[in-house]
């Protein structure tokens, strides 16, 4: 029977406990988390509906447990100098942060795992005796600190700045406003995610960020020039804040996805670019495709490795989607530039993942607007 100690009490951390639990009930596996059960940065979270029905595949109780709590869309908004334009049939759902977290204690709860909250480990030297230990303790990772030249690691950042706020303003669809203002120009990236709470990141290139002197301003002086350029988006509501500073995206990668017995899944071992929504599903997928790596597996060791053979091409795929998905955000400026509906094609095919063959198929009334009006601009 393996002794199992998970490092983080976040979606991954949670889903690995309750998944191991679950199957093995006669397994030790102890979770500790060093805040409380209260306790979360940022909020809501946004699954797309591929994401679901990977996660539905293999565990269709939590989805139907979670479901009901989620608020849920076909379309996606671009605003652009007033002018709006809708992208149909791209489905996603979202949830509270902290409404998800408390949703996956529960789950973990009735299989027998009791998180260990406001329990912080500041030494792998606390961990002996373990025989796995799996470090879902996100950015900040102390596993992947303590060996970063045994994981490979490599950290990078994005240029651009960006501050995660909510409001109680509730937007129909995942939304994307784009101002210009005569210091540079903004994005917000908002949505619902209950039905009173939406989330509203703001997004500016470093450039607009210096000229507004942000580098100066506290976290309520931030909040209130934020709300002056997207008080027509907020209806006039006020922005919340959740420790929101500004940051630079951090580009986490690791060669190696474990050492001796210790593994890495989340955000300590791979980040996604937040325009592609997928870290809290690439947290509970890596947790996924580790449960199943194990009970394929006699030994930890090989277990481990065959966890990163499996699953690494899969993420390193997805990552490479959201770079080149971010790469079209540091320079959203010049893209504003373009008429709206060449603007929303852009935006729409940033990935690389989508050609107009596609695009037809998944966004008929879309693409049909978009073709008439290149083919208007054609004739004249």
């Amino acid at each position: 029977m393996l002794r199992i100690a998970v490092i983080g009490g976040g979606p991954g951390g949670l889903y690995f406990g309750y998944l191991w639990k679950k199957r093995h009930p006669e397994a030790q596996i102890d979770v500790f988390e060093q805040s409380s059960a209260d306790v979360t940065w940022g909020f809501g979270v946004v699954f797309s509906d591929e994401a679901l029905e990977f996660l539905r595949a293999d565990d269709p109780e939590t989805v139907d447990a979670i479901a009901p709590h989620m608020e849920s869309w076909e379309n996606i908004t671009l605003n652009l100098r007033g002018e709006s334009v809708a992208i149909d049939g791209v489905g996603f759902s979202s949830i509270g942060r902290l409404e998800l977290l408390k949703l996956l204690q529960q789950r973990a709860r009735e299989v027998g795992v009791t998180p260990q909250f406001d329990t912080q480990i500041t030494s792998l030297d606390q961990l002996t005796g373990y025989d796995l230990i799996v470090a879902s303790d996100g950015l900040n990772s102390l596993v992947r600190r303590t060996f970063e030249g045994d994981f490979g690691m490599s950290l990078s950042y994005s240029t651009n700045k960006f501050a995660w706020y909510g409001t109680t303003k509730r937007f129909d669809t995942l939304s994307q406003t784009f101002i210009k203002t005569d210091r540079g120009a903004f994005n917000a990236h908002h949505y619902r995610y209950s039905p009173t709470m939406s989330t509203f990141l703001v997004e500016c290139d470093h450039a607009t960020w210096q000229a507004y002197g942000f580098a100066n301003k506290d976290i309520e002086q931030s909040k209130a020039i934020c709300e002056d350029i997207f008080v027509d988006t907020l209806g006039g509501r006020s922005l919340i804040s959740n420790r929101s500073v500004w940051r630079n995206f951090p580009w986490i990668w690791n060669e190696h996805w474990s050492f001796k017995n210790m593994v890495l899944i989340g955000d300590a071992l791979h980040t996604a670019h937040f325009s592609i929504g997928s870290g809290t599903r690439l947290a509970i997928e890596d947790a996924i495709a580790l449960v199943k790596a194990l009970e394929s597996e006699a030994h930890v060791a090989t277990a481990l490795a065959r966890y990163q053979a499996e699953r690494k091409p899969i993420v390193k795929k997805l990552v490479a989607a959201a770079r080149t998905s971010a790469d079209w955000y540091e320079h959203f400026g010049e893209h504003m530039k373009l008429d709206l509906m060449d603007f929303a094609y852009s935006y729409i095919t940033r990935s690389g993942r989508i050609d107009d063959a596609r695009l037809r198929a998944m966004s008929p009334a879309f693409m049909a607007r978009y073709e008439a009006a290149r083919a208007g601009r054609s004739s004249s």
